[in-house]
C-alpha cells in the first residue's frame, strides 16, 4: 500500500499521524467527515511542508500564501494541519471538534480559527473564493509601483467531486481561465464517491478536458499517496505564467477503513474498532491522541521555518519599499484591512432643487467620485455595467493584460461574482462592489449569506428594483427578493428614495467593516424630495413630512425607495380632498430602523401600530413589523410600459388613498 518511493519514513509517520488524528477527532465528536480528510492527507502534507508559505505567528500576514478548503466538510484535516503547523489550535481544541463554543466547528469559519483563510462548506464556493483571492493578489500588486516586491504569493484550494458538481464551480473555473490567474493552484481529490454512493450514480464528466477547455493547466496523478508526484506537480504548476492549475489526484476515500472506497466513510466516523484497523494499515501504533514528537518537528523544520523566514524577509523588504515609495507605502500599510473611513473626508454632494434622476444614475455618478477618495476601490457587474451604472469611467478594465484596471467584467456569472467578491475582501487591501438586477440576487443568495457569516463588507448594487421597470415583465420584476435580503442576518439593506438618500447609503456601505450592504436602486427617475435628509439615513427611517398643526394626526405612511414619492402624492390628496392629516416617514432601511431603541422608533412613527400604513412595491411580509396595513405586491407582475403595469395592479396614489382611508375607518 505504501511504496517506499512515494515518501520517506518520516513522511509516512507524519501522514499517518494526520490520518489518525482525523479518526480520533471524528470518533470523539461522533460526527464529521473522515473519508476525504484521510484520503487527502498526503496531498496536504506535501503542500504544507514543501510549498505553502505562511507564518503561524502572524496568521493574517498580507503576503502569505492562501489555502482554501473548498470541501469544507473535511475540516478535521485542516484543523489537524493547523495544530501540527504551530497555529493557536491546541490538541484540546481538536478534541472539541464540532462542540459548542469551540474554535473547531463542523466547517471552517474565517475569523474564528487562526489559519483559516475562508469560510467554506457550501460546496463550490470555496473554489470561487479562491479565485477572488487570486484576483485580489493580482490587482493589489498592480496598483502600487513595484508592487511585486511586497505582494507576491500563491492561492491554493482543495476541492472534491461535490464542488465540481455545483454550478458555481463552472462559473469560477471559466472566469479564472479567462483571466489567466496563473498563481491559483487547485488540488482535486478525485475519490469518485459522494454522500449517496458512487460518483458514477450522478456524474460522468471528463474533468481534465473540462478544465483544459477553460484554459487551465492540468496534471493528473494516479495515486494520491504519491508525495513525490504531488510535490513535482505543484512545482510544475508554480512555473505556469499564463494559466491557473488543476492537480487532479486519485485517492481512496477513508483509506484503511474496512469500508474504504465507499460512501459509508464519507460522513460517518469510523468508530474505535475500524479506526484501530485503519491505523494498523498505516503502521501507526500510537494510542488515541498520541502524537509523536517527530511529527511536530517535521512541521517545525519545514512549514514553520519557511514561513518564519519569509515573514522576516518581507518585513525587511517593506522597510525598503516604504523608503522608496513613502506615499504609496503609507497608504497600503494603513489599508491592509477593509476600513476606509479615513478616506471618506469629502462632504456629501448636493443636488439642484426640483431635479430628477434614477437612483442607479446617482449611484453611478457618486461611485465615480468615490474612486478618487478610495483609490483601492474596485468592482464590476454581471454584464450589466451600463444598466446598473457600475462602470468607472476614467479607469480601464481588469484583464490578464492589465491588472491595474479597476472595472471587472464578471460576465453572466452572478453566483461566482458574489463569491469572488468575498475572496477579494478576504485577501485584504481592497474595497469592492458588484452589481446586477435585483431579481438576480436569487442566483447569488448563498454567497450573500456567506459574506454575512464571514463579516465581510461586501457591497451589492441591485437596480431595476420594482414593477416599474415595465416591459421586461414578471421574469425581471422583483417581488420577494427584498424579503430574502432582509432575512439574511446582518445584511444591511438600503433602498434610497432620491439622490440625497442614495449618496448617504453609499457612504454608510463604505463605512461598514463588519458585514455586507445591499443598495437597492431604481431604473426610473425619482424626484429630489424637498425634505430628504442624507444625515438621517443611518437611522433607517426618519420623518420626511410632519403632520399639520391642526387636530390630531390620523395616520403615518411609511415608505421606501420610489414609493416615497408615491406616498407623498397620496398624502397631498388625503389632506386636500379628505382632510386627513398624515405623517410621512421615509424608511430606506427597515433593518436599521427595527434595531433602533423602541422609544426612538415610536418617536419617528408617531402613532399606534393600527394607524401605520407601509408602502413598498414588493412582498408585504417584512413590513408588518412596523405597520398593520401594507400597500405592497404579493403577486408577479406583467409585461407592459411601467405606467400601464402600475395601473393594472392599482399601484397608484389614488388607490393608496383608498387604502389609507379604509385603514383608519374613514
Amino acid at each position: 500500500m505504501f511504496g517506499s518511493k512515494k515518501f520517506t519514513e518520516t513522511e509516512l509517520l507524519a501522514i499517518s499521524a494526520i490520518r489518525a488524528t482525523v479518526i480520533d477527532g471524528t470518533n470523539l465528536a461522533k460526527s464529521g467527515h473522515p473519508g476525504m480528510a484521510i484520503g487527502s492527507a498526503p496531498a496536504l502534507y506535501t503542500l504544507f511542508n514543501r510549498h505553502l508559505v505562511s507564518d503561524p505567528a502572524n496568521p493574517t500576514w498580507i503576503n502569505r500564501d492562501r489555502f482554501v478548503l473548498s470541501a469544507g466538510h473535511a475540516s478535521m484535516l485542516l484543523y489537524t494541519l493547523l495544530h501540527f503547523g504551530g497555529y493557536q489550535v491546541s490538541l484540546d481544541d481538536l478534541k472539541k471538534f464540532r462542540q459548542i463554543d469551540s474554535i473547531t466547528p463542523g466547517h471552517p469559519e474565517v475569523g474564528l480559527t487562526p489559519g483559516v483563510d475562508a469560510t467554506t462548506g457550501p460546496l463550490g464556493q470555496g473554489l470561487a473564493q479562491a479565485v477572488g483571492l487570486a484576483v485580489a493578489e493580482e490587482a493589489l500588486r498592480a496598483q502600487y509601483p513595484e508592487g511585486n516586491k511586497i505582494i507576491d504569493h500563491y492561492t491554493y484550494a482543495l476541492i472534491g467531486d461535490g464542488c465540481l458538481q455545483e454550478g458555481i464551480s463552472q462559473e469560477a473555473i471559466s472566469f479564472a481561465g479567462h483571466q489567466k490567474l496563473h498563481k491559483l493552484i487547485v488540488l482535486y481529490d478525485a475519490n469518485s464517491v459522494t454522500l449517496d454512493g458512487p460518483l458514477s450514480n450522478s456524474f460522468s464528466e471528463d474533468i481534465p478536458a473540462r478544465f483544459r477547455a477553460a484554459n487551465w493547466f492540468v496534471q493528473v496523478i494516479n495515486d494520491g499517496n504519491d508525495v513525490k508526484a504531488i510535490d513535482k506537480a505543484i512545482r510544475k504548476a508554480k512555473r505556469s505564467k499564463t494559466q491557473p492549475s488543476l492537480i487532479m489526484y486519485k485517492s481512496v476515500i477513508g483509506q484503511g477503513s474496512v469500508n474504504q472506497g465507499t460512501y459509508k466513510v464519507h460522513g460517518n466516523p469510523l468508530g474505535v474498532i475500524d479506526g484501530a484497523h485503519a491505523k494498523g494499515t498505516y503502521l501507526y501504533h500510537q494510542a488515541e491522541w498520541e502524537i509523536p514528537a517527530e511529527v511536530y518537528q517535521v512541521f517545525k523544520d519545514n512549514f514553520v521555518s519557511r514561513g518564519t523566514s519569509a515573514y522576516k524577509d518581507w518585513l525587511k523588504q517593506t522597510t525598503s519599499y516604504r523608503r522608496q515609495h513613502p506615499d504609496e507605502g503609507e497608504f497600503l500599510f494603513n489599508h491592509l484591512g477593509v476600513d476606509v473611513t479615513d478616506c471618506l473626508k469629502n462632504p456629501l454632494p448636493t443636488f439642484e432643487p426640483n431635479s430628477s434622476a434614477s437612483t442607479r444614475v446617482t449611484s453611478g455618478e457618486y461611485l465615480n467620485s468615490l474612486v478618487d477618495e478610495v483609490p483601492h476601490l474596485i468592482g464590476g457587474s454581471a454584464d450589466v455595467a451600463h444598466s446598473v451604472m457600475t462602470m468607472l469611467s476614467n479607469h480601464k478594465d481588469f484583464t490578464s493584460e492589465n491588472r491595474a484596471g479597476r472595472n471587472i467584467n464578471f460576465g453572466i456569472r452572478e453566483f461566482a461574482m458574489a463569491a469572488i467578491q468575498n475572496g477579494m475582501l478576504l485577501h485584504g487591501g481592497l474595497r469592492t462592489y458588484v452589481g446586477t438586477f435585483l431579481v438576480f440576487s436569487d442566483y447569488m443568495k448563498n454567497a450573500l449569506r456567506l459574506a454575512s457569516l464571514s463579516h465581510l463588507p461586501a457591497i451589492y448594487l441591485f437596480s431595476h428594483d420594482s414593477l416599474a421597470l415595465g416591459e421586461d415583465g414578471p421574469t425581471h420584476q422583483p417581488i420577494e427578493q427584498l424579503t430574502m435580503l432582509r432575512a439574511i442576518p446582518d445584511m444591511d439593506v438600503l433602498r434610497p428614495a432620491d439622490a440625497n438618500e442614495t449618496v448617504a447609503s453609499w457612504k454608510l456601505a463604505l463605512s461598514r467593516t463588519d458585514g455586507p450592504t445591499a443598495l437597492i436602486l431604481s431604473r426610473q427617475n425619482l424626484p429630489l424630495l424637498a425634505n430628504s435628509d442624507p444625515f438621517q439615513v443611518e437611522k433607517g427611517g426618519y420623518v420626511l413630512e410632519w403632520e399639520g398643526n391642526e387636530g390630531v394626526m390620523d395616520a403615518t405612511l411609511v415608505a421606501s425607495g420610489s414609493e416615497v414619492a408615491l406616498a407623498l402624492e397620496a398624502r397631498k390628496i388625503l389632506a386636500e380632498k379628505h382632510k386627513v392629516d398624515v405623517r410621512l416617514v421615509s424608511m430606506p432601511s427597515l433593518n436599521r430602523f427595527v434595531n433602533l431603541p423602541s422609544e426612538d422608533q415610536a418617536r419617528i412613527i408617531g402613532t399606534s401600530y393600527d394607524k401605520v400604513i407601509a408602502v413598498e412595491m414588493a412582498a408585504t411580509m417584512p413590513w408588518y413589523r412596523v405597520a398593520k396595513t401594507v400597500f405592497g405586491v404579493d403577486h408577479f407582475g406583467a409585461s407592459a410600459p411601467a405606467k400601464d403595469v402600475l395601473n393594472k395592479f392599482n399601484y397608484t396614489a389614488e388607490h393608496l388613498v383608498e387604502v389609507v382611508l379604509q385603514a383608519i375607518g374613514k
